[in-house]
């Protein structure tokens, strides 16, 4: 009987020394591992491949109980995308979720009644703009709300008095305490695109990366590059084109396409009417520039090769003449949406899917040349930057760089328009987009 109870304690101690040394393990391959976020509540791991599980919270860190809500955003194509990328990261301070926010199909501004609704995952991919941006900030729907109840209304202050200063201290108010336990807080008064920016370059830069337009739109772009690029081959000449179409290269034959400049070209009533009053009220001339100005600087561009197509980026229904395919030189054969045979493209389509198409065509010319007074210029300059910078560019102002941009409104080299790059270490957008002549280079 003693031998049995020796034999049964030692076996009990060997249990108990496997099972504590079990748990060690399992708890430091745990700490090594997996990393602490808030609201990490559990993993399932198939083939070591961590598999998110549907009661998780958290995605890397931003909280997926927690919701902000912003009024729709309106104006331009590129308004509304630096308001969604200014709601992000607002969201991305609170550490919550941002519900997808409702953009707007047409361009009317001033009568909010005659303003479409269009959703997000109309015109940007939602799944992968999730992907993209994990771990920076995330998107969500309305149906992921749990209690419409505890909703917190955070009335954005205007005005003078309303200052950086007090706008940033609403927001770290609004990001612990009381205001913290409720489930949605939904920000009212001015839309995302007026509100005070916080945020340096390179948030916002990162915000747009993860921005892809959905397969039909892209596929429409598609569309209207490759009808630029045949043009272009007609022009230049059967045995040209087969020239630099099959190029060799040490690995072989490699197709190179044909190269196209595209011109945003900001002559429309909207525009010149703006932009006159802000070169009165900033005691500048650098901001208007007429059709002719734009020709003439284009013309002067040092290096471009002729002949060479010229793509017309410009709101057609807001012109008051069709002059623009005027006064251009031997060489240069300019082609807007109607001269290109593409205007069945855009007419499909709202004003907000046409300037993305439009914003497109011009992200992928070999040459941009655009208004550092506009967003939509400003932003195409941007991601061009990001590009140049992904392939280590080193001397982006240099001669013979690959998708080189200018402005046209800033007299350059031999009165050319001024080599233009985003500096990215600029602490807020506002240095970089709208309303500035300070372009780098």
């Amino acid at each position: 009987m003693e031998v049995l109870s020796k034999f049964l304690a030692g076996t009990l101690n060997s249990i108990t020394i496997k099972c504590m040394v079990l748990l060690v393990t399992v708890l430091m391959l745990r700490t090594l591992l997996l990393p602490s976020f808030p609201g990490f509540d559990g993993i399932e791991w198939s083939n070591l491949v961590y598999i998110r599980t549907p009661w998780l919270n958290s995605d890397f860190g931003i909280r997926q109980d927690k919701f902000l809500a912003v009024p729709q955003l309106v104006w331009g194509l590129n308004n509304q995308k630096i308001a969604f990328a200014r709601a992000c990261l607002t969201a991305r301070m609170l550490n919550r979720t941002l519900l997808m926010p409702s953009l707007s199909a047409s361009l009317f501004y001033k009568e909010i009644d005659l303003l479409q609704p269009m959703s997000f995952d109309k015109v940007f991919q939602f799944e992968k703009f999730n992907a993209l941006c994990r771990g920076f900030v995330r998107l969500g729907r309305d149906s992921d709300v749990l209690n419409r109840t505890q909703v917190l209304e955070m009335e954005k202050g205007s005005g003078r008095r309303w200052t950086v200063e007090r706008d940033l201290s609403q927001l770290k108010e609004h990001s612990k305490g009381p205001f913290d336990d409720h489930e949605v807080i939904r920000i009212v008064g001015k839309n995302p695109f007026l509100w005070h920016d916080h945020w340096p370059v390179k948030d916002y830069a990162k915000v747009f990366e993860c921005l892809d337009l959905t397969d039909e739109i892209a596929m429409e772009a598609d569309r209207v590059v490759s009808r630029i690029r045949a043009v272009g081959r007609e022009v230049v000449g059967n045995t040209e084109a087969v020239e630099m179409e099959n190029s060799i290269t040490s690995d072989g034959a490699s197709f190179q396409p044909l190269p196209y400049v595209a011109v945003h070209m900001r002559v429309e009533i909207d525009w010149m009417i703006h932009c006159k009053k802000l070169e009165r009220r900033l005691n500048t001339n650098q901001i208007c520039s007429g059709k002719k100005e734009i020709v003439e600087r284009v013309r002067n561009i040092a290096g471009l090769k002729t002949p060479v197509v010229v793509y017309l980026a410009v709101a057609d229904k807001l012109l008051n003449n069709s002059s623009i395919l005027e006064g251009w030189e031997e060489g240069f054969l300019p082609f807007e949406k109607k001269r290109l045979g593409v205007d069945g493209i855009y007419n499909k389509y709202p004003y907000l899917i046409q300037s993305a198409i439009d914003y497109e065509v011009c992200l992928r010319a070999d040459t941009f040349v655009g208004n550092s007074f506009s967003t939509f210029s400003s932003l195409i300059v941007l991601e061009r930057t990001q590009k140049m910078i992904r392939m280590s560019v080193t001397n982006m102002c240099g001669e013979n760089v690959r998708w080189p941009s200018y402005a046209y409104n800033i007299p350059g080299e031999s009165n050319g328009p001024m080599r233009w790059v985003t500096n990215m270490s600029e602490s807020s957008l506002q240095e970089i987009s709208y309303g500035t002549n300070h372009i780098s280079c």
